[in-house]
């Protein structure tokens, strides 16, 4: 399983980071890593787009998801009846944002074994039509070393991840009903995910290595960026949210 999986992910994208490097990044790992980060991230864009999607719609099911909650409390087999109904009715599958994501993990860890590794560790299965450096260089833009941990980038990749998160959460007028306790909850926790994520980001980000950190950063900019985009193509009935089919200011 190991070796499918070096042949079919982890040897192309060491390939592609070293052809990037030997001509078009002007043998500066950094501009390599940005390369490689914008090709992937092309390459998934559709995958990507529609997860993007999926989060965002059940975002927005989130009020009515509550109190569905509420109206069937003792009740869980009509909860679960009502959700999916629920999800019916909105044309929604709650794990279509899941399972993009899963096809895109792939890609992920084999980048974090290539800079695991070392670059110039695994030279040996560059293919014989690319040129085989005799090293890579891991100073970048003349100063940042990517072979060890950074933690500049780290923050970066950290605030990166609050960025996207930010953008990804539903605003909403506040609802004053019985049911209304319940929802600041969800929204408190959401909240608190909102900062436990980037703060994660961090943390790990500080132990690993800096090209690994840095791709993570482009990567998640990217990504917000294609939120963006998403966002904007959607077309809102207006800049009201319905909400229990009444339009609240």
């Amino acid at each position: 399983m190991g070796h499918i999986f070096t042949i079919i992910f982890y040897q192309p994208i060491l390939n592609l980071l070293v052809f990037l490097y030997n001509t078009v990044s002007f043998k500066d790992l950094g501009v390599a890593i940005i390369l490689l980060t914008v090709i992937i991230k092309l390459i998934l864009w559709p995958l990507g787009q529609k997860s993007i999607k999926s989060q965002k719609e059940l975002q927005d099911l989130q009020p009515k998801m509550e109190e569905l909650k509420k109206k069937f409390a003792d009740d869980k087999v009509a909860l679960s009846q009502a959700t999916m109904n629920l999800y019916k009715d909105n044309k929604i599958n709650p794990f279509s944002s899941c399972l993009p994501l899963l096809i895109q993990f792939p890609f992920l860890i084999a980048v974090y074994r290539v800079f695991r590794d070392g670059l110039n560790n695994k030279l040996d299965l560059v293919y014989p039509f690319i040129t085989k450096p005799e090293v890579i260089n891991s100073l970048s833009f003349g100063f940042l070393n990517l072979n060890k941990p950074n933690i500049y980038l780290a923050v970066m990749a950290g605030l990166a991840q609050f960025w996207q998160a930010k953008m990804m959460m539903t605003k909403r007028a506040p609802i004053k009903t019985e049911g209304a306790k319940d929802e600041d909850m969800a929204a408190i926790m959401n909240k608190q995910m909102l900062y436990f994520m980037p703060a994660i980001t961090i943390f790990i980000g500080i132990s690993l290595p800096g090209g690994l950190t840095f791709y993570w950063f482009i990567l998640t900019v990217l990504t917000a960026l294609q939120q963006l985009i998403v966002f904007k193509k959607k077309s809102p009935i207006s800049s009201n949210e319905i909400i229990e089919g009444q339009i609240v200011k």
